[in-house]
């Protein structure tokens, strides 16, 4: 799938492999070896597109920025630059600073 496509998914609601707000995804932090469903995504509408909000049991997190380029996600704020790889079930990795995030194609605000 092409990074606009993702975006494009990513901006829209549907019924198949959306995420409710606040909904918990799996997370790979930095220090853990495997993945874990305990980070949790929140969504807002900016000037500068959708931004996607990961925040971490222990109180931090990444902000993430859809984009209607080829990048598809970039880090909304700091210098780490996100890398993204589609995974076959439907979910995107977001990988950042030592730690990964598993999005849906559709997160519902």
């Amino acid at each position: 799938m092409r990074p606009l496509a993702l975006v494009l998914l990513l901006a829209g609601c549907g019924p198949r492999s959306e995420t409710a707000v606040g909904a918990n995804i799996e997370c790979r932090i930095d220090g853990t070896i495997g993945f874990e469903r305990v980070c949790r995504v929140e969504t807002a509408d900016s000037a500068d597109g959708r931004i996607l909000t990961v925040r971490k049991p222990d109180g931090g997190f990444r902000r993430l920025r859809a984009t209607t380029d080829r990048a598809g996600i970039v880090a909304a704020d700091g210098a780490e630059r996100a890398e993204v790889t589609r995974l076959g079930d439907g979910r995107s990795e977001v990988s950042i600073g030592g730690e990964s995030f598993r999005l849906p194609a559709e997160v519902r605000r």
